[in-house]
């Protein structure tokens, strides 16, 4: 995959928050390809935008 980094989220966050998934869905939204990658060396989640087209996101949302 190839894609540019666009936002970074530390790991640690609270129990149950998962803001870089409400992030890249926020982005899918507006037709924007974008996806979370894990940087295990960082120890942070990173929303990268693809070229790809852009797909639902996979938690719904609602």
């Amino acid at each position: 995959m190839v894609g540019k980094v666009v936002e970074a989220f530390p790991a640690g966050g609270p129990r149950g928050s998962w803001p870089a998934e409400e992030c890249a869905a926020r982005r899918r939204e507006r037709g924007v390809s974008a996806t979370v990658v894990m940087d295990l060396e960082g120890d942070v989640f990173l929303v990268v935008e693809t070229s790809e087209p852009a797909e639902p996101s996979v938690h719904g949302g609602d």
